[in-house]
């Protein structure tokens, strides 16, 4: 029987052109102007999972964009693998700082990829990463080589905090039914440092409203009688950090896990350059909470960052005015068994308390998400970190990110089974970035990987 390697290798040009076709559409789901390019590659997706050998494939309506679900059943009685994914993209401003359009894929030769990196927008996530399985289950299939069930579930909101996908789950329940939910959406640590992502952090989104008088107003008239919004503002937000960047907000470490000295011991045994993180970066220096280090202010304790803030003028030249309105869009990445929803109400609360009395204060909050760990002696950990071994020739190192995938508790509580994360991207590879991108090797790699945990789980179950 052909080895996947062999495969995947024989062909790689086609899997590359596929992947290609795929990112050409600008599936924006959190742009309405993109609303029939999302429903395009809905259906680019379907058609791409019947060709690789699923049995069963629809399209599944919800309040919002659809869910793609596939399926190759091949006996009820052995184990069954859910692949979880998404096909919709970021948007991906700001278009000028892109070096080719973000979808007009090409692909060029990096110092960390000298055999090629596919740049656009999704690219690693999660299309390239998605599309991996895909290919993965056409070569079990063409080759007799699936030893269990897979169901495929990828959605088109996830970009936009899979809004509808608790609805689509809850209704679901038999047919998403499964014995592990298999999802690459994470990175590794390097391409000869394969890892396993054991850790995710949550996630509470909010915007912010502060409005001062009802209309803007001439700055050399109204300046130092009226409270200025955007002044106003900027000093709020300064006010959530103290000085040892310690978040400010009462209660909000309440219930932060702490990690003990062991733990962040393992932790620091991952290979990182600080230089080399900060060269890429071009930083003079890092910075972040008092008392820890890079790796575990990213990944294993919490963090308050504004993603946007607006308000008044900033078109060309000069208007003096000072603005009715001030307004930023905060994210705050949270560590396990800290409630996002509580979290969101901590911040509401605080920010409301915090504005002086010549503005009022809004909070819209937006969406959110549990955090997650995944215990490293289950079954299916195990499966994947020898699928590794085998494609790697060396183990997996386990590493807590500082992303979020909410819907990963979401799938324990509805669908009582455990998510192992097996990511095949790079922090270099610029996701939600412009020039985002994803290596050629990483993609055949993670082809080439994947049958290997179908395979270890399938024995490891049995």
């Amino acid at each position: 029987m052909k080895s996947s390697k062999s495969y995947v290798e024989e062909n790689k040009e086609r899997f590359i052109e596929e992947l290609v076709e795929l990112l050409k559409i600008p599936s924006i789901s959190a742009d309405s102007a993109y609303k029939e390019d999302v429903i395009k590659t809905a259906d680019a997706v379907k058609k791409s999972l019947a060709a690789a050998g699923c049995d069963v494939t629809e399209i599944c309506d919800t309040p919002g964009y659809p869910v793609v679900y596939g399926e190759k059943i091949i006996d009820k009685n052995l184990p069954t693998v859910l692949v979880y994914g998404h096909y919709d993209v970021q948007p991906p401003d700001p278009i000028n700082l892109w070096d080719s359009p973000p979808f007009e894929p090409v692909i060029k030769k990096t110092e960390i990829h000298p055999e090629g990196a596919i740049f656009a927008r999704g690219a690693c996530d999660d299309k390239g990463q998605m599309y991996m399985h895909v290919k993965a289950l056409e070569y079990m299939v063409k080759n007799n080589d699936l030893p269990c069930n897979v169901k495929f579930m990828i959605e088109g909101e996830e970009e936009v905090g899979s809004e509808n996908l608790a609805w689509f789950i809850e209704r679901n329940h038999d047919k998403l039914a499964n014995d592990v939910i298999l999802i690459s959406d994470t990175g590794m640590i390097a391409k000869d440092v394969p890892s396993i992502t054991t850790g995710l952090r949550g996630l509470s989104y909010v915007e912010v409203e502060v409005t001062g008088p009802n209309r803007d107003l001439h700055s050399g008239l109204y300046g130092g009688a009226v409270a200025n919004p955007i002044n106003v503002l900027t000093k709020m937000i300064a006010s959530l950090h103290d000085e040892n960047n310690h978040i400010t907000i009462p209660g909000f470490y309440d219930k932060v896990e702490e990690l003990s000295k062991e733990e962040r011991a393992k932790m620091a045994e991952a290979p990182f350059s600080l230089e080399n993180y900060k060269k890429a970066l071009d930083l003079n220096d890092v910075y972040g909470e008092e008392g820890y280090t890079t790796n575990e202010r990213n990944s294993i304790r919490p963090t308050l960052d504004v993603n946007g803030i607006w308000g008044g003028y900033t078109g060309e030249g000069a208007k003096t005015v000072i603005a009715s309105k001030a307004y930023a869009k905060i994210s705050m990445r949270l560590v396990p068994n800290q409630d996002w929803k509580e979290i969101t109400e901590l911040f509401k609360t605080h920010f409301e308390n915090i504005a002086p009395s010549g503005v009022t204060v809004k909070v819209n909050p937006h969406h959110g998400g549990q955090g997650y760990v995944t215990p490293i002696d289950g079954i299916e950990y195990q499966a994947a970190s020898e699928a590794y071994k085998e494609v790697f020739g060396k183990e997996p190192i386990p590493q807590r990110s500082g992303g979020s995938i909410p819907i990963v508790s979401l799938f324990e509580k509805e669908l009582k089974s455990k998510t192992i994360l097996m990511g095949f991207g790079l922090d270099t590879d610029a996701i939600h970035s412009p020039n985002e991108h994803f290596g050629i090797w990483n993609y055949l790699k993670g082809i080439e990987t994947i049958p290997f945990f179908y395979k270890h789980f399938t024995n490891l179950k049995s």
